[in-house]
């Protein structure tokens, strides 16, 4: 069979109108615009040469080795005869201003604003991805605008955004790209929020932990079978992420998607809120989600209101002081409670804050310091 590179493989599938791409949302290549490879490229890090101008991929756990010409899962990252490029440094696909509350962080900055923005590319697959036109495309199937670090950190200062987060698709594979945003940011005095899967080797991980403020991770379950078959990942190296984020002292909150029959049982719950207790304690932020229907995953029901109600119970009963329900606006578990005397802290609905009650990080009826970064 004659080989087909990855050009010639868009142009077939422009040809039979789509058909050949994932889903038929991610736009084929067009014949007439021109081929990543002949467009400026930023030197990647984290990786090393091996024989026959091969490179090994070390930003994830995957260790992607990638011939001449070709790239890693993630898409955006590319071999240049021997060298090893991002193809998304200093260019945006997705760009708005957010609720902080929307990624969710409800113990950084509260009721604040935040930049969000990505490039295109993720290393793992979630069959239920929100975002997969963006996570799953290579940057030629979306479009695409310049933005330097220094543009997106001087924007904020002059609107008066206080943060800066690295969401949407995952940053781990634009890694260069929201470390110099970070980097630019700092110089400025506006912080920067990262929004990952966890899925990263410990020293790039070191160097986000060196330059952001708050790290939210997108916890998919407490097993390696649904990291595996539901997510095409590893549960192992998130786990690492943890313990690692919580020992450089980066406030860190957590989110599991529950997705019904998959990762609802009780006993996993149970396993996960004490590995939690055990390894980054009671204080950590545990946002428990709701499923609704959604890209590959179309076949199950939102998860019922119930069952996120009762994760947050063990969760609790375990022993974790701040558990919140997500997609469930107007319930009484997107609040915040003193884990002292049990008052309303920050009474909200949906992204909106109704109430904030602290006083300089404290409970104003007991005392209780609440961790955070208020």
């Amino acid at each position: 069979m004659r080989h087909m590179d990855r050009r010639s493989f868009c142009r077939g599938a422009a040809a039979l109108g789509g058909a050949a791409l994932a889903a038929g949302a991610l736009r084929p290549l067009r014949a007439d615009e021109p081929d990543e490879a002949e467009r400026p490229a930023h030197q990647a890090d984290y990786w090393e040469r091996l024989a026959d101008d091969r490179v090994r991929c070390l930003l994830c756990p995957r260790h992607c080795v990638v011939g001449p010409g070709g790239r890693g899962v993630c898409g955006v990252r590319e071999n240049r005869s021997g060298t090893y490029y991002t193809l998304v440094h200093g260019r945006c696909c997705s760009e708005h201003i957010d609720p902080i509350e929307k990624k969710p962080l409800f113990h950084f900055r509260p009721g604040t604003q935040a930049w969000s923005l990505a490039a295109p590319g993720c290393n793992i697959e979630c069959r239920f991805c929100q975002n997969w036109e963006i996570s799953q495309a290579r940057p030629e199937q979306v479009e695409m605008w310049d933005r330097s670090p220094e543009a997106i950190a001087a924007a904020c200062v002059e609107r008066s955004i206080p943060s800066i987060a690295l969401t949407y698709s995952e940053p781990v594979v634009w890694f260069e790209y929201g470390r110099d945003i970070a980097a630019a940011a700092r110089t400025r005095g506006v912080d920067t929020v990262v929004i990952s899967n966890g899925f990263i080797e410990a020293e790039p991980l070191r160097e986000w932990c060196g330059l952001v403020r708050a790290i939210k991770i997108d916890f998919k379950a407490f097993t390696q079978r649904f990291y595996r078959d539901v997510c095409s990942g590893d549960l192992g190296p998130v786990l690492d992420t943890l313990g690692r984020i919580r020992d450089a002292g980066v406030w860190l909150e957590l989110v599991l998607l529950i997705v019904p029959t998959l990762n609802d049982d009780e006993t996993e719950v149970k396993a996960m809120s004490r590995w939690i207790l055990q390894r980054l304690g009671p204080d950590v932020p545990v946002h428990f989600t709701r499923f609704h229907p959604m890209y590959k995953l179309t076949n199950l029901e939102p998860t019922p209101v119930a069952t996120l109600e009762r994760c947050r119970e063990i969760a609790r009963a375990e022993g974790l002081h701040f558990v919140y329900l997500g997609n469930v606006p107007r319930h009484p578990g997107e609040n915040t409670y003193c884990p002292q005397c049990g008052k309303i802290l920050i009474e909200r609905l949906g992204f909106t804050i109704l109430e904030n009650r602290l006083k300089n990080g404290h409970c104003p009826d007991c005392d209780a310091a609440i961790p955070g970064l208020w």
